[in-house]
């Protein structure tokens, strides 16, 4: 039984003008996708700025978050760290505060060997006893799970049932579903790959676009798995416009300038993430606006 069938929001994390973290623009931001049709909270990941928050940031965003959302949809908390003990630490915490899975980045810079990658997630797996979704983007960690790994953790690790794929690489991601079948679900961490994934299997998304686009990529995915391939595809085609104005920065640069431009006032960026340049803005805010989003 997967975590969650269809769209997860890779969810920001709301800043005030001193950089502390917003808590009452997360709750209004948090009711707001649950209204809009997100099957899922992933807290804490990339698009949420965890890197540049301290262990204790981290522990309260994802128990915030937790108890706002109250069990109306799960909330996956992303405990991942290069570092094998803090990231069981956080792991520990989240199952304690009441989260639904955990998602675990690949160690950054450090790295890791395949071998010291199935070391890393055996060891983290064997202190908690939630489902675990592994996050294998080598484009930011400089570290790729191969299908071979993450078929051998989906099938010799319990708790270890989902994977979070956004290589990039389609053939990498039909490889792993050849190789894993039915022991590990896949989602994709590619909002311009959606309709692909799904097509090799996968079972949903943990998407940037669905913080300003909800009910859409929702509607993307339920279509999909109901049958519906072309209703699918043509969502997946007239986002992906503003998918690449999401990502023409850094993300969570661009989604974050996306929806200050909307009016849900989500504050500034922590170092050493910068202001989104101001080219950037205007495509930004075409794009938005072609696909129907409301300016403020």
């Amino acid at each position: 039984m997967a975590i969650f069938k269809g769209a997860g929001v890779a969810i920001v994390t709301p800043m005030n003008q001193d950089f502390s973290v917003n808590y009452d623009k997360l709750g209004e931001i948090l009711e707001e996708q649950i209204a809009g049709g997100t099957d899922a909270i992933i807290i804490c990941g990339t698009t949420g700025e965890s890197s540049t928050l301290s262990e204790e940031e981290h522990k309260q965003v994802i128990k915030y978050a937790i108890d706002k959302v109250a069990k109306r949809i799960p909330v996956i908390a992303g405990t991942g760290s290069n570092c094998t003990r803090t990231a069981i630490e956080l792991s520990v915490q989240a199952e304690k505060d009441g989260a639904d899975g955990l998602l675990l980045v690949t160690p950054y810079y450090n790295k890791a060997t395949q071998n010291g990658l199935i070391a890393h997630y055996t060891e983290i797996a064997s202190h908690v006893s939630l489902p675990i979704i592994l996050y294998n983007v080598p484009s930011r960690t400089g570290c790729n799970i191969l299908p071979e790994t993450a078929a051998y953790l989906a099938k010799h690790v319990e708790n270890i049932v989902g994977i979070k794929e956004a290589s990039g690489n389609i053939s990498q991601v039909a490889k792993l579903a050849h190789l894993a079948g039915d022991s590990i679900d896949i989602y994709s961490g590619n909002d311009d790959q959606v309709v692909p994934l799904l097509s090799l299997g996968g079972v949903g998304v943990i998407s940037v676009l669905s913080n300003v686009a909800p009910r859409e990529t929702h509607d993307m995915v339920a279509k999909y798995l109901d049958g519906d391939i072309r209703g699918a595809l043509d969502i997946q085609l007239r986002a992906l416009p503003l998918t690449e104005a999401l990502f023409c920065e850094v993300n969570p640069i661009p989604v974050k300038a996306a929806m200050n431009l909307m009016g849900k006032n989500v504050g500034p960026l922590r170092a050493p993430l910068s202001v989104m340049e101001e080219k950037h803005t205007e495509k930004l805010a075409q794009a938005l606006k072609d696909f129907g989003l409301e300016l403020a």
